[in-house]
């Protein structure tokens, strides 16, 4: 696989895996999400990446729609705590009118106010909707409550008091403080060569104005501890066990990311799955998670059961945490894990949308990009008293834990 990466006048980065494919993939990356939102502007990052779709100084909303849909590609975005992604899939032929598409929306569109209007009625009908799944919903609402008093601490839609106040204006200012090309990074994979590569990046994002950023995020350093019920009258109690963890920028984040795999991963065999599941027979759906951020993370355990069975599957996972930080765990049992996390590793990699997206990632946050190999070794090397290390620096403290009922 052939990478390559430069930087063009304008602070935009660029990077590119050439593959073999009849299909290409393209994103640009900004970095700015939800935490990049003042008190006055929650949901305003959302609002705006469903905005970028409605006009720009050339083309109608219907036209934006149609561009690649009528030559059978597709056009997507999303918003988190830190990033913006807008990404489309085409077939090679068509790589050059998904980058020019793209760069027109992000840095052309004109965001009319009546189309905005009828985008904060459809992110009110989307805040419903997640009202009405608590799985989904109980993990915003743990996270406003771990990172409270910080710009993380809040949902990313919003709300619909909060997303009513929104509007063209307060869009514009926040791309001027937050869309800087020195924050911004576009991605492709596909079968294109270097040099087209760079043609097809000057041409369509070569000319767009510099402009750097001068913001700089608070970094998040508090530990909010907390144990919450909410009556949500739901038929199955909901639970989410946590706390902060290593950001994205500590050794220990790959080391921690192969113990929560083991510990509650995709696997059926993953350790909460066998004891909780398999053989308890408590809990339907028991998973754990670690996210890293740019200046903290966040480690979680979630399950939904019955409510008579909720202590004692807090209980059962605090037992098996107090495990991993003993180091009781055998070295078979580490190298099956070993094998597991690097297949999904590996398998992941193949997909070539999930490549593009993290690769822009990659430089946003690294200016660089980890080889698999890199990875692979990593794990690879991870030992007994790793496991310990980490076990005891994430779980090894009162965890926070919220509970719907």
């Amino acid at each position: 696989m052939n990478i390559y990466r430069f930087q063009l006048p304008n602070g935009i980065r660029c990077v590119h895996h050439q593959v073999k494919s009849p299909v290409s993939y393209c994103g640009i990356v900004v970095g700015a999400g939800s935490r990049d939102e003042n008190n006055d502007e929650h949901g305003l990052a959302h609002l705006l990446e469903h905005s970028l779709f409605k006009g720009t100084a050339k083309r109608k909303a219907f036209h934006i729609n149609n561009r690649l849909e009528n030559l059978g590609g597709e056009l997507n975005a999303y918003t988190t705590k830190e990033e913006t992604i807008i990404h489309a899939t085409t077939l090679k032929a068509d790589f050059a009118k998904s980058a020019e598409l793209l760069s027109d929306i992000v840095f052309n569109s004109t965001f009319p106010e009546k189309e905005v209007d009828k985008e904060k009625e459809i992110i009110k009908d989307e805040i419903n909707s997640y009202k009405d799944s608590p799985s989904e919903r109980i993990f915003d609402e743990y996270e406003d409550l771990l990172f409270a008093g910080s710009s993380l601490g809040h949902n990313i839609l919003g709300n619909k008091k909060s997303v009513s106040k929104l509007g063209s204006d307060a869009i514009r200012k926040f791309i001027k403080r937050n869309y800087n090309t020195d924050r911004i990074v576009f991605t492709s994979v596909n079968s294109y060569g270097e040099n087209k590569f760079k043609e097809i990046c000057y041409k369509y994002l070569g000319n767009i104005p510099p402009n750097f950023s001068e913001y700089k995020r608070e970094r998040f350093e508090k530990n909010n501890f907390f144990r919450k019920e909410f009556n949500r009258n739901t038929y199955q109690a909901h639970c989410i066990i946590g706390g902060l963890a290593y950001d994205c920028t500590d050794e220990k984040r790959i080391t921690l990311a192969f113990i929560v795999n083991l510990l509650g991963g995709n696997s059926a065999n993953s350790i909460l799955n066998t004891v909780v599941r398999e053989k308890a027979g408590l809990a339907y759906n028991i998973e754990a998670g670690y996210t890293p951020l740019s200046d903290t993370g966040i480690f979680t355990v979630y399950f939904g059961t019955e409510d008579i069975n909720v202590a004692k599957c807090i209980e059962m996972t605090d037992k098996e945490l107090k495990k991993l930080i003993s180091g009781e765990i055998s070295e078979r049992k580490i190298s099956i894990a070993k094998k597991q996390f690097l297949g999904q590793l590996y398998i992941s990699n193949e997909n070539n949308e999930g490549l593009m997206i993290g690769a822009g990632r990659s430089i946003l946050l690294y200016d660089d990009i980890h080889s698999l190999e890199y990875i692979a070794d990593k794990i690879k090397n991870i030992t007994i008293s790793d496991i310990v290390e980490v076990a005891y620096e994430t779980f090894g403290r009162e965890l926070s834990i919220l509970t719907y009922k």
